[in-house]
């Protein structure tokens, strides 16, 4: 499985931005897509993440602040963060897992996001 991001960059606090991915590759059904993010010197943290049935989780930093969605049809999930603060600044990873059998796990390459005036 791959998976392709693409949206990230500089944007001014207060700002807007979205990121896409898209997975290719042999990917079975009801597997959950989302973003996680890594800031310097801090753990990977949940952004959002989304089910094949629409169920949606957020992080509690961005929650309010963000929207996750998916085209079930495309393997593709987007994530519009809104109203962004300086340490919204990361490196912002797609993920993609399955956990009935057969299970997976699987992660982009990471697209940096920097918040900053």
């Amino acid at each position: 499985v791959q998976l392709q991001a693409s949206g990230g960059g500089l944007v001014q606090p207060g700002g807007s931005l979205r990121l896409s991915c898209a997975a290719s590759g042999t990917i079975f059904s009801n597997f959950v897509m989302g973003w996680y993010r890594q800031a310097p010197g801090r753990q990977r943290e949940l952004v959002a993440s989304v089910t094949s049935g629409g169920t949606v989780r957020y992080g509690d930093s961005v929650e309010g602040r963000s929207t996750i969605s998916r085209d079930n049809a495309k393997n593709t999930v987007a994530l519009q963060m809104n109203s962004l603060k300086p340490e919204d600044t990361a490196v912002y990873y797609c993920h993609v897992r399955r956990t009935v059998t057969p299970t997976f796990s699987y992660w982009g390459q990471g697209t940096l996001v920097t918040v900053s005036s």
